[in-house]
């Protein structure tokens, strides 16, 4: 196992955000515009590597990190209402189109792939009739697959691109109940017995002291709506599910709103045909909505990066924020005197993956613990996730890891 040559451990100085008395955190859920874009981005990539790894044995240069959604129009009703204009979806970004001789499928690839998952994870949309998609993705540069070829003659990826990924953990109470509200309110359990309740949720956790509102943006289906009484008594199970799910993370006082713009008339609640407010109201796009970690966490290090839909063997767009997540939750898991770890990772194009830049690890120990007994440690888990870098396509590939 490689030492990491460029890593520094430090202490936290600052105030934990749980102790702060003002904190939020957000997260947008599968069937929100922005997440939809992320989940197909990321889809496509790995269809792409799949494909490459059978066809040719290796995984060709792509990135697919570009996609733009764009609302449609709908008439929502009671019992019922129409797509009147579909919802446009842009695929872009840069594949591998051939390779020895043999033409690679792109545009289908991309294609069935964003349909499949939008027809597997959007209970009441019908991708062939609710949705048009237009595949604009174009062939790699040559330097760029230069770079990547290079780095695997060698058998060890170079970094294409110089970027910083961040990650933490534990995650927090807050951090906690608005991750897993937004999964049981999508979980496919609940819909079995709420088939009213649309993908298209955002969770946002506002706690003042140690009190906790939860204002959540919840799509509802109309044909799953009889009036207007029907709609606001699903609402309120909507909160009533919410909070039981919130209070199974905490003990503090827990406050749940579920469309707090709605007005008296039809037109002003959150009713919707295909459970998804880019069917008319909104629009999205890939790297907006949740980090890698699933949150979007503004008291905490992030970064702008998007990491879905790049390539999981060079990219350090996206291997060093799962990278940096990784480390930090090995830190925080098995080293038992720190209470908290945030780490970054810095590339530096053309430079080997598993040797950034920078690493920078700050740990936040329990009381009586000394730095210099745990480092050791430290340093033994980054060499070892680092040293694991190289390999953690073998995961992304299968889709059981979600960056959004």
């Amino acid at each position: 196992m490689k030492t990491c040559m460029n890593l520094h451990i430090t202490l936290q100085d600052s105030i934990p955000v749980q102790s702060r008395p003002v904190e939020m955190v957000e997260r947008k859920g599968k069937g929100h515009p922005d997440t939809i874009c992320d989940a197909i981005a990321d889809e496509i990539g790995n269809a792409l590597s799949r494909f490459y790894l059978q066809r040719f044995g290796c995984i060709l240069h792509h990135n697919v990190d570009k996609a733009l959604l764009q609302g449609g129009a709908a008439r929502a009703d009671f019992g019922g209402g129409e797509v009147l204009r579909p919802i446009e979806i842009y695929l872009a970004g840069r594949a591998t189109f051939e390779f020895n001789g043999v033409t690679v499928p792109v545009e289908e690839i991309a294609v069935e792939t964003a349909r499949s998952w939008l027809g597997c994870n959007l209970h009441a949309l019908d991708p062939e009739r609710h949705v048009r998609l237009h595949c604009l993705i174009r062939p790699s540069s040559r330097d760029l697959v230069d770079l990547y070829l290079r780095g695997g003659i060698h058998g060890r990826p170079l970094a294409n691109d110089t970027s910083t990924g961040v990650g933490y953990a534990p995650l927090n109470e807050l951090e906690s109940i608005v991750l897993q509200v937004e999964r049981h309110l999508n979980s496919a359990a609940l819909k079995a017995t709420h088939p009213e309740v649309g993908e298209d949720i955002k969770v946002m956790g506002v706690r003042l002291a140690n009190r906790i509102t939860l204002t959540i943006g919840c799509a509802l289906i109309s044909r799953h709506v009889v009036s207007g009484a029907d709609y606001h008594a699903k609402k309120a199970t909507v909160a009533t599910l919410a909070w039981k799910a919130a209070r199974e993370f905490t003990n503090a006082a827990v406050e749940v709103s579920v469309n707090a713009a709605d007005g008296e008339s039809l037109e002003s609640l959150y009713l919707t045909v295909t459970g998804t407010s880019a069917e008319a109201g909104d629009d999205g796009e890939v790297g907006r909505g949740n980090r890698a970690n699933g949150l979007i966490t503004p008291y905490r290090p992030m970064t702008m990066e998007a990491v879905a839909g790049k390539n999981p063997i060079s990219h350090v767009g996206k291997l060093y924020n799962l990278g940096a997540i990784r480390i930090a939750q090995a830190i925080a898991a098995e080293v038992k005197e720190v209470q908290e770890a945030c780490c970054w990772l810095t590339s530096q194009i053309g430079r080997n993956i598993d040797d950034p830049q920078a690493a920078d690890v700050q740990l936040r120990l329990r009381d009586g613990a000394v730095l210099q007994d745990v480092e050791p440690r430290i340093i033994a888990l980054v060499g070892e996730h680092m040293a694991a870098l190289p390999d953690l396509w073998r995961e992304l590939i299968t889709g059981s890891l979600t960056v959004w």
